[in-house]
């Protein structure tokens, strides 16, 4: 299951760093050249591009059989593989590159040269990724063992863009649409004690000397949208087993008020950071392809939620299933998805806050999630206490104390009031202690280094080096934190259990957080 795993992982990854490269560290606008049809053509295919992404997906997640079929030929063999893997690492190439290479201006005005390198790396990098997870033969088979559901799937997930235009009609002919959206995020903004300016004739709302046009574009709709194209095609792969009814009239208008409420939540979060921190940050932000990234995770999100809703399965397909491996019980997701929930979480606060560490209980909260949903292969580890771990835990933790540099605490802590800080304070160690080691050795320890290692020496050797280095990269000191991942892998390989490594780190982090709690040294974590 790895070259699928991996893949899905690559794929969130880099929509996320296009995306904030050209929707949220970028001012560019497809308005400003004289190529705005072709402009709108290479974000439209990006945008179906992560459409199709998301529905294949579903199919995989839902349907165990398919997912089977598609993991039996990925894993055969193909010496052409690394070829493709180039090829798809060419592609990204020439997505990023205008980014790290030209301005905005010379974006405009070299726009031909822009939007060709964009259109051709989305290519390169779409069939590269394609024939990487298996070859053409095997593409065609997939497609014609299971058509009956691959097309229409891929038909609605293709049609989104066109539902999201219709919805849309009614920003513009529905007040009532308009208005709640306006006065849900006045609402919101009074709340935390600012005076709000609401102008509806011109689609106008803002703070301080802040002001934003809200646009049908950027107004959440292509989450109402994702919303019910998603559930759509979930009810179409579960139409055998899923209560329609109830499914329809209960948990399909729910999910649209709860997409309605996070992007009344957002256009309230990026008026804030307009006001108070950048003005530039918040307007990007705004942008609409960074809105059909995170309404489609919050889509995935809500059908994740709604799959294990009991009530929702009738009965006897219920008892049926029970025997179907579940995706929430398998091994290597369970690894990868909590750590994956840390990064994406971490990018996110990076994004849109200059004070990232104050909003580290986004973090925890996406941590707490993703390990309670693959809590039962968690839990099926080994857990019996090793006295070599707790000492290695204890000296790896004295450690980093001890070579720490005099950096003072975080200043933006000084923001917190008294109440705000406790709570900051209790999650940062719960975190720090419990849930930052569990996630980063089930990922590096638990599935990066059992994919490498084979028994032998060599490959052995190799799992520590690599997984070290990915580790240290995490960490402001690599050197310190590279030190400490050689001797994590050690604990690991002395009884080849990965609990013992995940209870060594979760001792040298308690070691680190107690330092930090008595002297207030909150860089120390």
């Amino acid at each position: 299951m790895s070259r699928l795993i991996v893949s899905q992982i690559l794929f969130l990854i880099e929509a996320v760093i296009v995306v904030a490269l050209y929707q949220v560290f970028s001012a560019f606008e497809c308005q400003q050249t004289g190529l705005f049809a072709v402009c709108r053509g290479v974000r439209m295919g990006m945008i179906l591009g992560l459409c199709l992404a998301a529905g294949l997906a579903l199919l995989l997640v839902f349907r165990p059989a398919i997912r089977m079929d598609f993991l039996s030929k990925s894993a055969k063999p193909s010496v052409r593989s690394p070829v493709w893997a180039a090829l798809h690492g060419l592609g990204l190439f020439l997505v990023i590159a205008p980014s790290l290479f030209m301005s905005a201006a010379q974006m405009v005005d070299l726009a031909h040269l822009f939007l060709g390198a964009l259109a051709l790396g989305g290519l390169l990098a779409l069939v590269g990724g394609a024939l990487w997870l298996m070859p053409l033969a095997a593409w065609r088979d997939l497609i014609r063992s299971h058509a009956r559901l691959l097309l229409p799937i891929a038909v609605i997930s293709l049609l989104i863009p066109l539902l999201s235009s219709m919805i849309g009609l009614f920003w513009n002919w529905f007040d009532g649409l308009q208005w709640a959206t306006f006065y849900g995020t006045a609402i919101v903004l009074a709340i935390l004690g600012n005076d709000v300016f609401i102008n509806l004739d011109n689609a106008t709302i803002g703070i301080e000397e802040f002001f934003v046009e809200v646009a049908e574009s950027c107004s959440g709709i292509e989450g109402l949208a994702l919303t019910t194209a998603f559930m759509g095609i979930y009810a179409l792969l579960m139409k055998d087993s899923l209560r329609m009814g109830r499914f329809w009239l209960i948990v399909w208008p729910a999910a649209l008020v709860l997409s309605f409420v996070l992007n009344v939540l957002r256009i309230s979060g990026l008026i804030l950071i307009g006001a108070f921190v950048s003005p530039e940050l918040a307007v990007n932000g705004f942008h609409s392809f960074a809105g059909w990234l995170s309404f489609t995770l919050l889509a995935l999100l809500i059908l994740t939620i709604v799959n294990v809703l009991p009530w929702l399965t009738r009965t006897e397909d219920r008892s049926r299933s029970r025997d179907m491996p579940s995706l929430t019980e398998d091994r290597a997701a369970a690894f990868i998805s909590p750590f994956l929930a840390f990064m994406f979480s971490g990018l996110l606060v990076h994004t849109f806050s200059q004070t990232p560490e104050i909003w580290y209980g986004v973090q925890v909260a996406a941590m707490t999630v993703a390990l309670w949903v693959f809590r039962r292969p968690i839990l099926a580890l080994t857990r019996a206490i090793d006295p070599w771990a707790v000492g290695a835990g204890v000296v790896i933790g004295i450690g980093w104390i001890v070579t720490a540099d005099k950096a003072s605490p975080y200043a933006s802590l000084a923001e917190l009031g008294g109440a705000a800080l406790a709570v900051w304070v209790v999650l940062r160690v719960i975190g720090t202690t419990i849930l930052v080691p569990l996630v980063e050795e089930l990922f590096f320890r638990g599935y990066v280094f059992s994919l490498i290692d084979d028994g032998s020496t060599v490959r052995r050797v190799i799992a520590i080096v690599v997984t070290t280095a990915g580790f240290a990269a995490l960490h402001s000191r690599p050197m310190a934190a590279a030190l400490a991942g050689v001797i994590f892998a050690l604990v690991l390989l002395r009884r080849g259990r990965l609990f013992d490594a995940i209870l060594a780190h979760m001792v040298a982090n308690g070691v680190i957080a107690a330092a930090a709690v008595a002297t207030g040294k909150w860089s120390l974590i």
